[in-house]
């Protein structure tokens, strides 16, 4: 009860009210100002949240799940929802394929979900994806992936491209359309979208035709300046990144895997155009940053948008932060510009 109250009073209250308990004093770093409400939230999971390595895998998934439900808001309608089961070279996938109409050849965003590789699911990014459908006006097909401790790198990078292949030979089978399919995901699943990318540019069938790279993880190495900008603090920190790379990696030696990070692979060049979002306080800024800027040194075209108030994870909190819905529509009109250049 305590918890729904709480969060019906940072919801309803205007930012203004939290800007007077703070004394008008906002946080200020790199020329940015943190967002008040985001800044509620993270005073918040620092009183509350534990160690990645001294909490059970069970409660670390659970406390995703409950997190998502808590601020993800209403899930808009649609005209379909339902779950499949990919049945991929890697095995069984689980997934959920959102359509805001039941048109034939609809283009697809394939969507892989965030969670530091060892949580997340189709729940936890539900919302997300159901608007991501609703304003962009194509479908949505969000895929789960083996996750570590029990299954380490590559094997969720493994389910990612096998989901994507499954998705090119059976989109008709589910009214897509096989030639306009765009891979997309956040934090973690940003990195297996970028890696899906890289790894199916030369398949016969080609790769995807964008991608929507939302504050993605790059960088086994964790070696971008925000690291240390905004190593603790911001919900997102320098030590649960270490954990769950940690977690995920078999070895130290993995960190230098193009599939573990993407944004040292020395070919970039014929990758599908991306949209790069990332919000000014998240550890994991200046890499996908910098991703953008190597994807346009190698002549690729990259949309890039901070959100410099915003926090990691930002636009999964629809029911806290007004930006969370105008990143996603912003995300939305992205792949559309590329699946219907010519509108009207």
């Amino acid at each position: 009860m305590a918890e729904k109250l709480v969060l019906f009073l940072i919801v309803h209250l205007p930012a203004f009210f939290f800007d007077l308990l703070y004394g008008f004093k906002p946080i200020r770093i790199d020329g940015q100002r943190l967002d008040t409400k985001a800044r509620v939230l993270c005073d918040i999971d620092k009183k509350i949240a534990k160690p990645v390595k001294e909490t059970p895998i069970e409660e670390t998934r659970a406390g995703l799940e409950k997190v998502s439900a808590a601020l993800g808001g209403p899930r808009p309608f649609l005209k379909s929802i339902d779950d499949l089961t990919l049945e991929t070279e890697a095995g069984a996938i689980k997934a959920r394929l959102y359509k805001p109409v039941n048109d034939p050849d609809l283009p697809v965003l394939l969507y892989y979900h965030g969670g530091g590789y060892i949580r997340g699911s189709i729940e936890s990014h539900d919302r997300l994806c159901a608007r991501l459908t609703k304003f962009g006006g194509f479908a949505v097909l969000s895929v789960e992936y083996r996750l570590a401790p029990e299954n380490k790198f590559p094997a969720g990078i493994e389910d990612a491209i096998a989901a994507f292949r499954w998705l090119k030979s059976h989109a008709a089978d589910h009214g897509l359309d096989g030639a306009r399919i765009g891979v997309g995901g956040d934090s973690s699943g940003g990195c297996l979208a970028a890696v899906v990318a890289q790894a199916t540019r030369d398949d016969e069938g080609g790769g995807p035709v964008f991608q929507m790279l939302l504050y993605p993880t790059l960088d086994g190495h964790l070696a971008a300046d925000s690291h240390r900008l905004f190593a603790d603090g911001f919900c997102l920190t320098y030590e649960r990144m270490c954990d769950y790379r940690d977690t995920y990696l078999n070895n130290a030696s993995e960190r230098d895997d193009v599939r573990a990070s993407p944004l040292h692979n020395p070919d970039l060049a014929g990758l599908a155009p991306a949209l790069i979002i990332t919000a000014g306080f998240d550890p994991l800024r200046d890499e996908a940053e910098d991703y953008a800027k190597r994807l346009q040194a190698a002549g690729v075209n990259v949309g890039l948008v901070r959100f410099p108030g915003m926090i990691h994870g930002f636009m999964s909190m629809a029911r806290l932060l007004p930006q969370a819905n105008r990143a996603t529509r912003q995300a939305a009109a992205a792949f559309r510009h590329i699946i219907y250049p010519n509108p009207g």
